[in-house]
């Protein structure tokens, strides 16, 4: 039984599934003998207008996937290929979620209401198309550390326990289960392009370049023809390379930067593997199938370009190589742009030339390099650049500060200070004695006794202390 809006602020928009059946499968949610909340997004769920939904409404809508008012009648599962470490597979799709709803937020962004162990779907293969809870805690974990870092990252909606028992080769089994709905940008990926041009059909293509810049980027709708498909790759760059530029300064490797992992509006999304940098080390894997390294934290901005131009090499079925050429070429600017903001962000430093900054953010890596002080410790230390510099002083790396090799450092930021620093540190994250992290031992230690004793109180505290942080930062 549908519930009737509960906010003025949702706003319905199923445009996705206009499409038409050559770009997904309807599919049917799998039944769970359990629904227990153990993650509801408040926050979000305000913004996009269902945060007054009762417990029981958000059940029936996020467990059962009865569909939203006004909104898709049935669940999709989508169509894609991508290249996996480099090696196409045609024989991929959404085989354990779905696109169940679209949705507008205040900024008049389309969204998506995705699933991740919802259940099997025709490109499940041998699949059981179910989560465990424990990869729907990460999942949660690193998306909402993420978003307080300033990654643009889709939004870890709800997360419920679904009462089965799975089997997983890489954890002690059997392992509970979860089904995860998280909130997006855009869940149409560079496989989606790959597919129809391995199928060869350029008129697809167009169908869906067209319905892209109608969804996400409307205002290249008075271009046509090539000037649109070359407009819409150029945009997929640039925010894609700002994501890379996002990640190395949030010091995250996402693990597995698959074609079908990135998508046409540069958002991060699909955590697995996912760690983050205790020290600058460009070498640090995630992933402990990635044997050559492919997807180390420091290659990761050559693994975006490198999957830009596979996005390129589709769209090449209806647009002149060369106009894609030219706006391949716009992913160093982005990405530096990325790397600047990010690293500006968690520094509250004031922006000069962009020439300048690179050089002082490469002395910067460098050093951090060299010297492997803490990664999260040093950004903490020196938030408002020099305005910090009693408060590093008493750091427990505070030798390394006073070195001969940081003086450079210190005087790029010194320059680079704004002059409302006291204000922002007098924010209660700042009074604490040392940053919020979420490195892989800490995962383990709060998911150590919900497996032990579902005790979720080690979860519910981390998530607390992240949000403190979010809001030392300011609104995202």
């Amino acid at each position: 039984m549908h519930c009737m809006p509960v906010s003025a602020r949702y706003r319905p928009d199923p445009l996705f599934a206009k499409l038409g059946p050559e770009f997904a499968d309807p599919v049917a949610p799998a039944r769970f003998p359990q629904h227990v909340l153990r993650w509801r997004n408040q926050r979000w769920a305000e913004r996009v207008g269902l945060g007054e939904l009762s417990a029981s409404e958000w059940e029936a809508h996020f467990a059962r996937f009865e569909p939203l008012p006004d909104n898709m009648s049935a669940p999709l599962a989508m169509r894609y290929h991508g290249h996996q470490f480099r090696t196409y597979n045609p024989d991929i799709g959404d085989g354990r979620g779905f696109l169940f709803a679209q949705l507008r937020d205040g900024d008049d962004r389309l969204l998506d209401l995705a699933t991740k162990g919802s259940g099997q779907t025709p490109y499940s293969r041998f699949g059981d198309g179910r989560l465990t809870l424990k990869g729907g805690v990460r999942e949660v974990l690193a998306a909402e550390m993420l978003e307080a870092l300033g990654v643009y990252t889709s939004k870890p909606f709800s997360l419920f326990e679904t009462g089965e028992a799975l089997t997983r080769g890489d954890e002690p089994s059997p392992t509970r289960s979860s089904v995860l709905v998280r909130l997006g940008h855009s869940h149409i990926r560079f496989g989606s392009f790959q597919r129809l041009a391995f199928l060869e059909r350029p008129d697809l293509i167009q169908v869906l370049v067209e319905h892209c810049c109608a969804a996400y980027y409307p205002q290249h709708l008075n271009l046509s023809g090539e000037a649109r498909v070359a407009a819409l790759f150029g945009e997929a760059v640039e925010a894609n390379a700002r994501l890379a530029g996002g990640w190395m300064a949030a010091g995250f490797v996402h693990g597995v930067l698959n074609t079908d992992n990135l998508n046409i509006c540069g958002e991060s999304f699909d955590y697995g593997p996912w760690r983050f940098v205790s020290v600058s080390d460009p070498t640090f894997t995630a992933a402990y199938f990635d044997e050559t390294g492919l997807y180390a934290f420091g290659r990761q901005p050559e693994a975006v370009s490198w999957a830009l131009a596979q996005l390129g090499g589709a769209l090449s079925l209806v647009c002149p190589p060369a106009l894609l050429e030219t706006q391949l070429k716009r992913f160093a600017h982005g990405y530096q742009v990325g790397l600047r903001d990010g690293v500006f962000g968690r520094l509250n430093l004031v922006e000069g030339a962009l020439d300048a900054d690179m050089a002082f953010l490469s002395d910067l890596f460098g050093w951090l390099t060299e010297t492997r002080a803490g990664w999260d410790q040093f950004f903490f230390d020196w938030y408002c650049g020099a305005a910090s510099a009693e408060r590093a002083a008493a750091s427990p790396q505070a030798q390394l500060y006073a070195d001969a090799a940081f003086t450079p450092i210190r005087a790029a930021m010194e320059t680079r200070t704004g002059s409302n620093g006291a204000a922002f540190l007098r924010h209660p994250y700042f009074q604490r004695a040392a940053p919020v992290t979420m490195l892989i031992d800490e995962v383990e230690g709060l998911w150590a006794p919900i497996a032990e004793r579902d005790d979720w109180s080690l979860f519910e505290a981390k998530l607390r202390d992240v949000a403190l942080m979010r809001d030392a930062f300011g609104p995202s």
